[in-house]
């Protein structure tokens, strides 16, 4: 009777499966009940996998931790420690484990490691001298077995709050794979929510800020959607449609992405959308899947369902001339939105759109002045300033513009405006500005700025300074001569650190950012830990440190070399 309850059991999920996997657009099946979850808690996320995030897709889930610390993190399943990393901003710490399946899972944010790994961490760090520490590990030195406690959850690095970032990536290529897709599901029984669509007038030209928009408001519940206005759309030409829209689970309040978006004309799928998995140098790509003008102009997260020519990420597994439709032809035809989280919901939208024959007075597109193509180098340069932009930089091709301002108090240089801040860079470019013969000596400390006070850097190189832009727009030189602020918080000449578990000090730089720090306590490197969020750099005791009289040193440098000392003696 067990016997026959259990095959029913395994019937039943082996179904579930089957249907999971059929609701979902996916290239491939993978391993299901191999993974657990990674905390003891009811599963519950803050941020999916695929969500819109400024700059990046989201590469993971964020397991919320009930908003406090120090929840124990478990070993997905057997492995090795690969990797393990501690850095200022993204992660804080982090632990990579490659399992023996081909994947590799990976834990960030947390407050601590193991306290195996947490040996390695302070070795690694006193062996470099530096709190930030980025190491491979061999097979054999750390393994791990499933439900193994392997760290405490946290909030450190660039969190938001506290949660536990969650990633499972193939291990060959390091492309990061929706966890849900390996059947650590999040309760979920609500269709997304669709706000709103949008209409883009393409007519054979590149897309940018000056593309004609519209923006149509939707409504609806429980999956089913229409315009808020209902009525019949007059479209003629090439046409390219988007979509507002966002999801939650029954288990969270939280808005996070869908899984997919599918476009369809009269039936037939024209373009598909879905978070299935991505390589990290595809990430910055978001900016050419959004409707980026519109997100700087107002913040909205449109997403265009057409795909810009140089657009290479792994997100689009389907379209037909890249998703952009052509109307000419005077019929009436239905266009289709059918969105999906990774559960299976779905919520659609319908819009009738009346195709009308192109005018035949329609105006002659001008040839660009400057044209910058995608797919080649492009380059500009006058006796001021030089851009050169690699290939695949660009996501579509551009009318390249270029102006000047005049010199800001303070600076080296007039303002070059480098085309405009609406057109999206997917990794950087070459910029080259010549300062004004004020310079003087100072070439060394010489840095490009934009008139956001954004620091790009810049080595002085031939002339002029050179950086590696990842925006265009108003560019200048300043100087950089001032060093970093230290200001002590707890310590000063002659205080007593009997019952103190830490000196803490703040650090800051007004220009090129800071680049290195040291801290000496009686001539001996002693870490410091610098925490991103309240830019407070702290030495924690331990049992080296004796009673008695102790010198304290801390050296702080920036990105021009200026450098700062402070220097007190205190007692323990």
């Amino acid at each position: 009777m067990i016997g026959k309850y259990l095959l029913i059991i395994i019937l039943f999920f082996s179904f579930c499966t089957q249907l999971f996997a059929q609701s979902t657009i996916q290239s491939k099946q993978y391993p299901q009940n191999y993974f657990r979850y990674p905390l003891d808690l009811p599963p519950s996320t803050a941020g999916s996998f695929g969500e819109l995030r400024p700059n990046h897709f989201h590469s993971g889930l964020d397991f919320k931790t009930n908003s406090r610390t120090g929840y124990p993190v478990y070993a997905a399943f057997d492995g090795y420690v690969s990797r393990l990393r501690v850095e200022f901003g993204g992660f804080g710490n982090a632990i990579y484990i490659t399992h023996p399946n081909g994947y590799t899972t990976v834990y960030g944010h947390i407050e601590r490691f193991s306290p195996e790994m947490e040996k390695a961490v302070r070795a690694m760090q006193y062996q470099q001298q530096s709190f930030e520490v980025d190491f491979k590990l061999q097979p054999q030195q750390i393994a791990v077995c499933k439900d193994e406690v392997i760290a405490w959850s946290g909030n450190a690095g660039a969190s938001e709050g506290p949660h536990l970032h969650f990633e499972i990536r193939d291990t060959q290529t390091e492309e990061t794979i929706n966890p849900q897709l390996f059947g650590l599901t999040i309760p979920d029984k609500i269709p997304p929510t669709i706000y709103a669509i949008g209409i883009y007038h393409l007519d054979g030209k590149p897309f940018s800020e000056k593309t004609s928009r519209q923006f149509l408001p939707v409504t609806g519940k429980a999956g089913n959607y229409h315009l808020t206005k209902p009525g019949i759309i007059n479209l003629t030409g090439e046409i390219g449609f988007g979509i507002t829209t966002n999801d939650m689970t029954s288990a969270s309040p939280n808005h996070n992405g869908v899984y997919s978006i599918e476009l369809k004309l009269d039936g037939k799928t024209v373009y598909t959308f879905a978070v299935e998995r991505f390589a990290f140098d595809q990430t910055h790509a978001i900016n050419a899947y959004i409707d980026y003008p519109e997100f700087l102009r107002a913040r909205r997260w449109m997403q265009k369902c057409f795909i810009l020519p140089g657009s290479k990420i792994s997100l689009y597994p389907q379209s037909i001339n890249r998703g952009i439709i052509t109307f000419n032809d005077t019929e009436l035809h239905q266009v289709e939105y059918i969105v999906k989280d990774v559960a299976g919901n779905t919520s659609t939208l319908n819009v009738k759109v009346r195709s009308a024959l192109p005018a035949n007075n329609l105006s002659v597109i001008k040839p660009a002045s400057n044209l910058f193509r995608y797919d080649k180098i492009n380059q500009f340069s006058n006796d001021k300033v030089k851009v050169i932009i690699n290939p695949g930089n660009l996501y579509d091709d551009i009318d390249f513009t270029y102006s000047t301002l005049p010199k800001k108090p303070g600076s080296f240089s007039v303002i070059h405006c480098i085309h405009n801040r609406f057109t999206p860079i997917h990794d950087n470019y070459e910029l080259w500005i010549k300062p004004d013969s004020t310079v003087g000596k100072f070439t060394d400390k010489a840095v490009i700025v934009n008139t956001d006070g954004l620091c790009e850097g810049g080595t002085y190189q031939d002339g002029y300074v050179k950086a590696q832009a990842r925006n265009f727009g108003e560019f200048y030189i300043k100087i950089d001569t001032v060093p970093p602020v230290i200001v002590p918080l707890n310590i000063k000449n002659g205080v007593s650190l009997a019952k103190s578990r830490r000196i803490s000090l703040r650090i800051g730089d007004h220009l090129s950012g800071v680049k290195t720090y040291t801290g000496k306590i009686d001539g001996k490197w002693v870490l410091m830990e610098w925490d991103y969020k309240s830019k407070i750099l702290s030495y924690t005791f331990n049992a080296d440190i004796a009673p008695g009289r102790h010198i304290f040193e801390l050296a702080v440098s920036d990105n021009k070399d200026n450098i700062s000392h402070y220097t007190a003696y205190f007692y323990r």
